[in-house]
């Protein structure tokens, strides 16, 4: 398919300059990431992820629906290479939820990207952590976003990428710069959709970054606000219709009356 690039900026609300500059990654990993929720919904109706380029687009763009990173980033990777930067795709090892001495499945797609000479990472595909700005692939050097801080650091045979959370570090993903080709992708998606042992199977997730620097995140029945202080409000959601409400006045996700989310021991579809 031709990538219709006027849609994904309407989208995502830019309107800004296309040349393949760092100040247009910046621009465009922050629009994406305000406006395109990260969710796991589809995997919780039982309805299977399509990584083709026309169903991602379609969902992402045309429906006005999120997705999780094989989704996201592999939309994001295509505008970026129709726009003329050099990006690639890369695999990542999630740290948000596996403690060290755990190794998680290699099941995390972000982006590399080439300009001028020196390599940036950007990921507009990891939940409540996306990316708002690029950054650099710079051992040990805090690095601002218009969120939180960043920063990787270097352990062994690979690197992690951490998030400063108030006064900790905490770890995003792992990864060593291999390359995630479709295939592996592929592979990684069915993984994160249809394995028991998914998280996305067992929890119901969603997120978006706020224009102010704060964070709107939804975790089964609990929303949490945090702001660009770091002050979080976290609020109860006492019905399966109260549900529906939240994704369409935070999200901006709609579905039908009635729509329920997992199977019957899931917190969510009650």
């Amino acid at each position: 398919m031709t990538l219709d690039l006027s849609a994904y900026f309407a989208r995502v609300g830019y309107d800004g300059p296309r040349a393949p500059t760092l100040a247009t990654l910046h621009a465009l990993t922050a629009a994406h990431a305000r406006a395109i929720p990260f969710e796991n919904l589809d995997v919780l109706l039982g309805r299977g992820i399509d990584l083709g380029l026309e169903a991602v687009f379609d969902k992402l763009v045309r429906r006005r629906r999120g997705g999780y990173c094989f989704e996201q980033n592999a939309l994001f990777l295509h505008v970026l290479t129709a726009l003329g930067f050099a990006a690639r795709p890369s695999s990542a090892r999630g740290r948000i939820f596996p403690a060290r001495d755990q190794t998680p499945p290699r099941t995390h797609l972000f982006l590399t990207v080439e300009i001028d000479g020196q390599r940036w990472l950007t990921d507009v595909g990891v939940g409540g952590l996306s990316l708002t700005s690029a950054i650099r692939l710079a051992v040990d050097v805090e690095q601002p976003t218009p969120h939180e801080p960043r920063r990787i650091v270097r352990e062994g045979d690979h690197w992690l990428h951490q998030a400063r959370l108030g006064d900790v570090w905490s770890d995003v993903y792992e990864f060593t710069g291999e390359e995630m080709p479709p295939i592996d992708r592929e592979v990684g998606n069915w993984f994160t959709s249809a394995h028991p042992r998914s998280h996305f199977r067992d929890r119901l997730i969603v997120a978006r970054a706020a224009p102010d620097g704060g964070r709107v995140t939804l975790l089964n029945g609990e929303l949490k606000v945090r702001h660009h202080d770091g002050f979080a409000e976290v609020r109860p959601i006492a019905s399966a219709e109260a549900l529906l409400a939240v994704l369409s006045r935070e999200f901006g996700l709609e579905f039908p009356a009635g729509t329920r989310f997992g199977g019957p021991g899931a917190p969510w579809p009650t």
